[in-house]
């Protein structure tokens, strides 16, 4: 089984495309594992359930949740989820990682959630530092999230600590 491999597949399936498989969803996320399974061995993804076990144990950003006989990514989704999240204080800075080809447009725009339900924020600057760096030499903007919180915003934080929020507006970045 190659670890990545599979990984790829489940974020893909379990954030943006369950149909693609003949999967679907609860309205939080969850499928059941035995319906994910099958639907991954018909999509020529052999794997066991100590397999997928081990795919959620050891991925290295904690994207997916397993309780029981359910699985769900834990945030990144394009498909609408409740994730069920309850509404938190941030702290007073988060940061999100980028490139500097995007800077233009976020300092028009700010940050959205380009596809996704949510702004997804970490943190701390490592964090930030190594999502930038997917994508070419990383930019870490500061987000003044006590700022926005004390204007209304609505922060959730994921089950692996990612923060999200539905956008952040230029003056709140540097």
């Amino acid at each position: 089984m190659n670890v990545v491999r599979v990984s790829k597949f489940l974020s893909r399936h379990l954030r943006h495309a369950p149909q693609d498989i003949g999967l679907t969803l609860d309205e939080g996320g969850w499928a059941d594992v035995d319906e994910l399974l099958a639907a991954c061995a018909k999509a020529g993804i052999q794997i066991t359930r100590a397999d997928l076990e081990h795919v959620v144990e050891t991925n290295n950003k904690q994207r997916f949740a397993l309780m029981g006989n359910r699985i769900r990514a834990n945030q990144g989704h394009s498909i609408t989820v409740d994730l069920g999240l309850t509404p938190r204080r941030p702290p007073d800075l988060l940061y999100h990682g980028t490139i500097a080809a995007n800077l233009p447009q976020i300092r028009a725009e700010g940050l959205r959630p380009m596809g996704r339900q949510d702004v997804h924020l970490s943190s701390d600057v490592d964090t930030a530092v190594r999502v930038g760096s997917r994508r070419g030499k990383p930019v870490v903007l500061t987000v003044q999230a006590e700022s926005m919180y004390a204007e209304g915003y609505e922060f959730r934080v994921s089950e692996n600590g990612v923060w999200l929020v539905a956008e952040v507006p230029p003056r709140f970045l540097t």
